[in-house]
């Protein structure tokens, strides 16, 4: 095996035969196009018969040998190591044989872990890591730091890799990825929460824990969420760490009453020092103050200076197409949940929005054969209308026409314009459709670009 540089000879598997990276999709793309970069001997396999990224790897890298369709279990039961797509598990026949022959089998993020030349922040949990991730970018630019983010959001870890080195890498990881990575060790990491999930990868949520825990491998500071047990419980001992709370009494970072409002806190012994009113955030609710502690703790781990993170909370929009703040228009503030495409996210954002007022909801498309009757109680809490565009507005109507008044429109521009009608001042309009996009749109994204561009020309 040829390595292009002397560096690199450490990382020279000891088994002789060629690194196979399985699955053709971003991460498996970005992992072939390193490996060669640096001098391995690559295949690619893929058990999908036309995997997305096959078009690109024979126009990129047309020496490659690949097969697709399925695992070659010999050829896996040979390689010299194995380099295993995020989305593949590591139960698989073909790849549980090529472990009882004795063949590593790692994550991109272990390759990353291999080749990293700058600290690392890795975020991961249930919920909201896309959003931390986001955000700690944020705080770190306006630092004046240099910086690169990604991983299991956007970019790929591998193409993050780069010289000049930046300042720092920030990485939102999955429980798949952290599963087959073993020397990643972050100068900060946090798990934000843990809910049942991936129950169809893991045997239980004991194990889908214990995939989360290996984020706090090696000797880096350990950030804990003090309300959720499970994150409590996964602290390693003799580690630096610090906390965050959505309570006023634990947390190094908190939420506490100061002058009759709600501010982001820093505590120190018995008492605490107010940073920031909550209200400054363009984003309500208290998911998204639980992922601004989140933030700020990470932040003072890697040595954020408070200043540029306390800059960076009020200017953040949310991610795109997630609850994200669009515009306020004649004192009504207007959200993009397009990406809401369940009855479960469509509650959750309407719950999540605290504001003065009351919600004016704009819903509806292509249902999957939904039950909608659980958005029957979030919107009689605290809707003041709702607006329904789509091939499934009428059943959602059934559900919504006892606790609401419903009105109809035929196009996503119509209903804004009818909404911004129905609103009074401090109310806000979301749009939130519990519902896929196919039946008026390209996919979620294009739906809410539709509405962000009414929106704007209110």
């Amino acid at each position: 095996m040829n390595h292009s540089n002397s560096q690199t000879t450490h990382h020279t598997p000891s088994r002789i035969g060629d690194t196979v990276v399985m699955g053709m999709g971003k991460t498996g793309l970005a992992c072939a196009n390193f490996l060669v970069k640096h001098g391995y001997s690559v295949r690619v396999m893929d058990n999908r018969p036309t995997p997305p990224g096959l078009a690109t790897l024979k126009q990129t890298l047309p020496d490659i040998p690949y097969i697709t369709g399925r695992f070659d279990a010999a050829q896996l039961a040979q390689a010299a190591e194995i380099i295993i797509s995020p989305g593949l598990s590591r139960q698989a026949p073909a790849l549980a044989q090529a472990v009882a022959a004795g063949v590593p089998i790692i994550s991109e993020i272990e390759l990353f872990a291999r080749y990293v030349n700058a600290p690392v922040v890795a975020i991961t949990g249930s919920n909201g890591k896309s959003t931390v991730t986001t955000l700690l970018g944020e705080m770190a630019k306006q630092a004046g730091w240099r910086v690169q983010v990604g991983g299991n959001l956007g970019t790929p870890a591998l193409e993050l890799l780069g010289t000049p080195a930046p300042d720092l890498y920030i990485l939102e990881l999955s429980s798949f990825q952290l599963e087959s990575t073993k020397s990643l060790n972050p100068k900060a990491a946090v798990v934000l929460n843990i809910s049942e999930d991936h129950m169809d990868r893991y045997a239980n949520l004991a194990e889908y824990v214990a995939a989360k825990q290996r984020i706090y491998q090696g000797d880096g500071i350990v950030v804990i969420n003090a309300d959720d047990p499970y994150v409590v419980a996964m602290l390693p001992p003799q580690r630096q760490h610090l906390s965050f709370s959505l309570h006023n009494h634990q947390g190094d970072f908190r939420v506490c009453q100061h002058h009759g409002e709600l501010y982001f806190a820093r505590a120190n012994h018995n008492s605490f020092t107010p940073l920031l009113s909550t209200k400054a955030m363009k984003l309500p609710g208290a998911i998204m103050r639980a992922n601004a502690l989140a933030a700020l703790a990470l932040g003072e781990a890697v040595g954020l200076h408070e200043s540029a993170m306390l800059d960076a909370i009020p200017t953040f929009r949310g991610l795109p197409h997630r609850c994200a703040w669009v515009a306020n228009k004649q004192d009504i503030d207007f959200f993009n949940d397009s990406k809401g495409t369940n009855v479960g996210a469509t509650s959750a954002a309407i719950a999540g929005l605290e504001k003065p007022g009351q919600i004016i909801l704009i819903a509806g498309g292509e249902g999957k054969g939904a039950d909608f009757t659980p958005l029957a109680e979030g919107v009689a809490q605290h809707c003041r209308a709702c607006l329904l565009i789509g091939r499934d507005a009428p059943l959602i109507a059934d559900v919504l026409t006892e606790v609401v008044p419903v009105h109809h429109a035929k196009t996503l521009e119509d209903a804004v314009a009818q909404a911004a009608a129905l609103a009074n001042p401090g109310d806000a309009v979301l749009l939130s459709p519990a519902c896929a996009s196919f039946d008026m749109f390209n996919n979620y994204e294009h739906r809410g670009q539709v509405f962000e561009t009414a929106v704007k020309q209110l």
